[in-house]
């Protein structure tokens, strides 16, 4: 039985950021699509199941979210590693990551995209990369169930390390797989979860960690087999200059020459990072079609330098925004992130390095053509019905409604929405999350949060 959704009178509807802004119109959701725009406002509720009244809301399509670790929403703001570096960063919280569980998998799924929802998020992926051996469920399987609770549009990726301590990487021995274990999963992994449509549910992407915790060897097979399947392909890349030098120790040529020898490029490969790409190594991305998952949050929270976005767009090249993982943003406040984003590049480039509606377009349709689904990332007719709707009335936005949606990026006190629709349904309801109780979950992530940092403190043998 078909479901409709009338969103009325809305104050802004930005139906995508290279179009002029509506004022007044209605949108009708129809099951799981945009069904009609009248830019007149002359929609008839009758016969509609639900209206939202968005005379005070700015509609725009929902965000995408390009690169995650959901699972380091359990260890965030850890002292030891307020002000470290990548690497020293890193070698410390695997100690902690390596007891990570079932359960800790599942609530820290939830939370990452609860957070992502109430800040706009209709699409997100994530690179989980930690098998602890003493998991006996499949991680993925656990993630897209924690997603369908939520009702979130999901592609993650099924993140790989084959190097630990004893082979020259930087993971402990029980949190890294055989390259036979990874391959059969990774494709089981496709075969099982991706769908291919334009507006799934669900996608699967294959990400070997980084070049400094895998085999050229384990790439090579990673891209052979993503591309077997129509499977997108991701990994780290150029995040510190650490890495560059890493890559030219132990395999003789930087990280991008890495990945042309081992066929990780191309229109089907996104990289999280991309910080210090050379002007060669530019053009080659932008030959390549390959694309960036901007992570600036991160960037600055860990001190790994400023992507070269406002550089890389006149290229070509197709650049998202992301979140990164919890441990060093510390949040999934995606509007945040675009905002961040947007601040970053003036930092580097001047106060006309990125506009807003580049921000956004960085945030909504280059997001999805990035994780391939291409029929998301716009509020159309036809097209999938994810939207992110803010409630402008406040306080916070007085003196701002010249421009009702550039005062997302550069006003506001909270990134909360009022409501978020994911393939049209309602997921965040007049600011509150619909599939789970938020309480609960917080009080389930602390609890798994100390159970983990305790076990760490005592150096508990697994």
């Amino acid at each position: 039985m078909s479901s409709s959704l009338l969103l009325k009178n809305i104050y802004t509807l930005q139906t995508s950021f290279d179009k002029e802004a509506l004022h007044g119109a209605d949108l009708l959701i129809i099951d799981n699509k945009v069904g009609r725009i009248d830019p007149a406002g002359k929609i008839s509720s009758k016969g509609v199941d639900r209206v939202i009244d968005c005379s005070k809301h700015v509609v725009l399509p929902g965000l995408v979210n390009t690169h995650h670790h959901f699972y380091q929403t359990l260890t965030r703001n850890h002292p030891a590693v307020q002000n470290a570096k990548l690497f020293d960063w890193l070698t410390f919280l695997y100690d902690v990551w390596k007891y990570l569980d079932e359960e800790g998998i599942y609530y820290s799924s939830l939370l990452a995209m609860a957070e992502l929802m109430r800040t706009g998020c209709t699409l997100t992926t994530d690179h989980h990369y930690v098998y602890p051996h003493h998991v006996q469920g499949d991680p993925m399987a656990i993630q897209f169930e924690a997603a369908e609770t939520l009702g979130m549009r999901f592609s993650p990726t099924r993140g790989s390390m084959s190097l630990s301590k004893k082979d020259g990487g930087l993971p402990p021995d029980t949190v890294v797989q055989t390259e036979e274990q990874i391959l059969r999963h990774s494709e089981d992994s496709i075969r099982r979860f991706h769908d291919s449509s334009a507006d799934a549910m669900r996608k699967v992407a294959l990400a070997p960690c980084s070049p400094f915790s895998v085999t050229k060897e384990l790439m090579k097979e990673t891209a052979a087999l993503a591309r077997k399947y129509g499977a997108r392909l991701h990994t780290h890349l150029c995040e510190t200059a650490d890495e560059n030098d890493f890559c030219l120790q132990m395999y003789g040529m930087r990280p991008v020459e890495l990945m042309q020898e081992c066929d990780l490029i191309g229109e089907d490969v996104y990289y999280a990072h991309g910080i210090y790409f050379n002007d060669e190594e530019l053009k080659i991305i932008a030959d390549t079609g390959s694309h960036i998952a901007h992570c600036p949050s991160s960037n600055m929270r860990l001190g790994s330098g400023i992507c070269r976005v406002a550089e890389m767009l006149p290229m070509g090249i197709n650049i998202g925004i992301a979140v990164d993982g919890s441990a060093s943003n510390d949040s999934s406040d995606m509007l945040a992130e675009v905002r961040q984003a947007l601040l970053l590049q003036r930092v580097r480039y001047g106060s006309d390095a990125l506009t807003a509606k580049e921000a956004f377009t960085m945030g909504t349709i280059n997001g999805a053509k990035m994780l391939n689904f291409t029929n998301v990332g716009k509020l159309e007719e036809g097209w999938a019905a994810d939207a992110a709707i803010w409630d402008l009335s406040t306080a916070a936005y007085a003196g701002a409604q010249s421009d009702p949606v550039a005062a997302l990026l550069f006003c506001g006190d909270s990134h909360y929405t009022d409501y978020t629709i994911i393939n049209g349904k309602v997921v965040v309801d007049r600011g509150t999350l619909v599939g789970f109780d938020e309480a609960l979950l917080a009080e389930k992530a602390n609890a798994i949060s100390k159970r983990m940092l305790d076990r760490a403190a005592r150096k508990e043998a697994l």
